[in-house]
């Protein structure tokens, strides 16, 4: 059976001469309706036996099975050509090269015109002489060459000729390696044993290599192999076609080098990782060695400034990346996060200055002299590294350069115009990763700043308790956050604790975080109780989004969703009350190391709206510790804080309170959070029963002279007669307004600490105010006066009435209060006579 020529012709005229074609009409079901002369003398068949007689019955086995894809295939395109096998009338099989043409009748029905000649002397048949196939490979521009199944050279085309190694009969009789010793002969030799050995073709092999006719330049190569049987089947040799690839190589190349800079350089926000990112790409692929120097302002994040470098004579640059393909960096001159000084006659700083490119195929000696860092012996050292093809591309973005990124090669070729411009375009990407994250640097210290600014600078003094905290700003991705914590001194010796996190990052959270925090300390300072902190704290976040005219905007700050958490601490009576704006509770452990987390309710964010806050309290021993935290401590991947972390860190621990502070945030923070992190450690502190002294009074104006005598016999024993006036003055005009203006009970307390604090309690709501007296009035300076001679007063409210104190400094000369002050018992609580 003939092997059919699959080469469609639609729309073109038959591959013979019609005039000499056998004519066959066929109806709609392939019986034959009509054969002509030609057809008769074709195959032997006349007309009689033939007509009414499926077409398929002329036909050999295998093509009649073809009969109805020909059909569809002429439906599709309107014709079919091709070579098919029909059976003659004596038995033997003629080769018949057909033209199939589907027609309608006068009723519309499909007829089929077949024309046919013999194959033996049609055109088809002249393509399979040898003459022919002869001319095809050697008028081929493609390499190709038959090796024996020794693998020694039998016959090769004129275009192998271009690759070097000779002519085809110089090359009859050698192997491979013989021929183009400057490729990996060895596994092209192992390819070709393959292919006689499995018989299965080996395909668009690519490879590089250095050929015989350019020994100086490394090409690149695809080349086939297939294997050339017998008419049994066995092994004669090795066929391969070999064609030179080099500019489909580099260009695959060069997009190859592109993507991986896009997807490499600029995944970090960090200034010297991306200009270290781009020293890694072009390693090796475009370079053998890379420098990437920037201007140090750069590294800062302040804006590049403009044109030339100055009339000195070395222009540094800050050393941000390099990388080589030998181990350790040998060629660089200084190391990462170094200076690197250049003459200013240098064709770095020239590229820098003018924003222009720099190439040199052929290195000049003086290269060896750009950099003023050379050491003694380390130009030596330079030149024998043979670093003999430069380039040189500034990095610029937004038409500001930023600094230079030099390109060396060692061993390859030199550096071509393609090479330049892959540099320039790779350096682009570069350059603009670069910038954006100077840009970054800047806005992130800006707000790294102004957060750190707003937050304590230090721990105020204050004898309540004992102080740790830390704070670790979010990774350079994430941008700074809005946590912050607070201690703030209260009077009476108490201490407010707070912590909080503001909604978003960058300035605009640092900014709210500072607005919230001043509003926290300033409710702080009017004594209220936990729960009304954070009920004012949620009306002025409340009112401060309705003022806005369309609401808060996504982009703008906003402290709507501000978490808070609000703790009070009285180390009299060891008593903490505390209370939750959307904030975890806190951790507590207790001086035998037991930590506990108490049930407190947690009430709604600020602004967000909801039930009324609540607050709990606990008494707490002497010793004890709370830890108060952010969520960004506690964040482990997608399922979230888990305070259960805490407790193994916390538990037992014998660590001093800024040692236990540092290893918890190591022991649960990532190196590189996603969120702010802020944890506050505090021990609680206890005052000793003989610094404090308390009186029950009557409410009789005749008690005033004995509160003044206690108070000074008091203040005797603790060695603070110097504050005695002042002391009685205050008692005097306290508990007179007392006893004049409020309700019973009454209690004078004394509580030595940094100051001197004197309270006055009373059952009366009403609050006092200062005002100015008149010159005529006889009274309404009591106040006035406490405020002139004291540090500081107000007044606090109690469950049941409220408390009106003033605090004196200890001394005024600046001497060590401690040391002046004489530890004696107090008087025994109870009511004067």
């Amino acid at each position: 059976m003939a092997t059919p020529e699959r080469n469609d012709l639609i729309g073109q005229r038959a591959p013979f001469d019609v005039a000499d074609a056998a004519t066959v009409l066929l109806d709609a079901q392939g019986v034959v309706t009509s054969w002509s002369r030609r057809a008769a003398d074709l195959l032997g068949h006349p007309a009689a036996n033939v007509l009414g007689r499926q077409v398929t019955s002329l036909l050999a086995p295998a093509d009649a099975a073809r009969v109805g894809a020909v059909a569809e295939r002429c439906r599709a395109v309107g014709s079919w050509s091709g070579l098919l096998s029909a059976r003659h009338r004596d038995g033997r099989s003629v080769g018949v090269e057909v033209h199939v043409i589907p027609l309608k009748d006068a009723q519309g029905h499909m007829i089929w015109l077949i024309l046919g000649v013999d194959a033996a002397s049609s055109a088809g048949s002249a393509m399979e002489r040898s003459v022919l196939l002869e001319r095809m490979v050697t008028q081929s521009p493609v390499g190709l060459a038959v090796l024996d199944t020794e693998l020694r050279y039998v016959w090769s085309n004129p275009a192998l000729e271009q690759f070097g190694g000779g002519t085809a009969e110089q090359r009859r009789g050698q192997r491979l390696e013989e021929i183009q010793p400057g490729v990996d002969s060895e596994m092209l030799t192992a390819l070709m044993r393959q292919v006689l050995e499995t018989g299965a073709p080996v395909l668009d092999y690519e490879f590089l290599g250095r050929i015989r006719s350019l020994p100086d330049q490394e090409r690149a190569f695809s080349m086939d192999f297939m294997r050339l049987d017998d008419e049994n089947g066995r092994p004669l040799g090795v066929c391969y076609f070999v064609v030179d690839v080099t500019d489909r190589y580099r260009s695959k190349q060069r997009l190859s080098l592109l993507d991986r800079a896009s997807e490499h350089i600029g995944r970090s926000l960090d200034v010297m990782q991306t200009a270290q990112d781009l020293a890694d790409v072009v390693v090796p692929d475009l370079a053998e060695f890379v420098a990437v120097d920037l201007l140090e302002s750069v590294l800062r994040g302040a804006e590049p400034v403009p044109g030339p470098a100055g009339d000195a004579d070395t222009v540094p640059l800050y050393r941000a990346g390099q990388q080589s393909i030998h181990s350790g960096v040998p060629e660089a001159v200084v190391a990462v996060g170094s200076m690197a000084h250049y003459h200013a006659w240098s064709p770095p700083i020239h590229c820098l200055t003018s924003g222009t490119s720099w190439r040199s195929p052929e290195l000049d000696p003086l290269a060896m002299e750009w950099a003023a860092d050379l050491a003694e012996g380390r130009a030596s050292r330079f030149g024998e590294l043979d670093l003999h093809t430069s380039m040189v591309v500034p990095i610029r973005a937004r038409g500001i350069t930023l600094g230079i990124a030099t390109f060396f090669r060692l061993h390859a070729e030199p550096f071509e115009e393609e090479d330049l411009r892959l540099a320039e375009d790779t350096v682009a990407r570069a350059a603009v990763c670069i910038d954006n994250a100077r840009r970054y640097t800047r806005e992130r210290d800006a707000a790294l700043t102004l957060q750190r600014n707003l937050l304590p600078w230090h721990i105020p003094e204050q004898d309540a308790v004992e102080v740790a905290s830390c704070y670790l700003p979010a990774d350079e991705l994430t941008g700074v956050g809005g946590d912050w914590f607070d201690v703030i001194p209260l009077s009476g010796a108490r201490v407010a604790l707070v912590v909080g996190e503001v909604v978003g990052h960058g300035i605009d959270a640092a900014a709210t975080m500072g607005r919230v925090r001043a509003a926290v300390q300033t409710l702080a300072d009017l004594d209220f109780h936990p729960e009304e902190v954070l009920a004012y704290l949620d009306d002025l976040v409340g009112r401060a989004m309705r003022k806005e005219p369309t609401g808060p905007s996504a982009d703008g700050p906003s402290a709507k969703g501000t978490s808070c958490l609000y703790i009070v601490y009285d180390p009299v009576s060891r008593h903490c009350s505390m209370a939750s704006a959307g904030h975890p509770a806190p951790a507590t452990v207790a001086p035998d190391g037991i930590v506990t987390f108490p049930d407190l309710p947690i009430g709604p964010a600020l602004g967000v709206g909801g039930p009324p806050f609540e607050a709990i309290g606990l008494e707490l021993e002497e010793g004890s510790m709370l830890a108060l935290y952010t969520d960004g401590l506690l964040a482990a991947g997608d399922e979230g804080p888990d305070r259960e972390r805490l407790r193994p860190l916390l538990e037992g621990s014998h660590l001093r309170l800024d040692g236990l502070c540092q290893a918890v945030v190591g022991g649960l923070a990532p190196a590189r959070p996603h969120d702010d992190v802020v944890l506050l450690l505090i021990r609680t502190r206890t005052l000793a029963a003989e610094r404090v002294a308390s009186w029950d009074l009557p409410a009789d104006p005749a008690v005033v002279a004995h509160a003044r005598e206690r108070v000074s016999r008091q203040l005797g024993a603790w060695g603070l007669e110097k504050l005695a006036f002042t002391t009685e003055l205050v008692v005097s005009e306290l508990v007179t307004n007392a006893i004049r203006h409020a309700t019973a009970p009454i209690r004078l307390r004394l509580i030595l600490t940094g100051t001197l604090i004197c309270e006055v309690f009373d059952g009366s709501s009403t609050s006092p105010h200062l005002r100015h007296a008149r010159a005529t009035d006889e009274g309404g300076r009591g106040l006035y006066l406490i405020s002139q001679f004291t540090d500081r007063w107000g007044a606090r409210y109690a469950t049941e009435g409220k408390i009106i104190w003033a605090e004196q400094r200890l001394t005024a000369d600046g001497s060590d209060p401690q040391t002046e002050a004489k530890t004696a018992p107090a008087t025994p609580t109870g009511t004067a006579p």
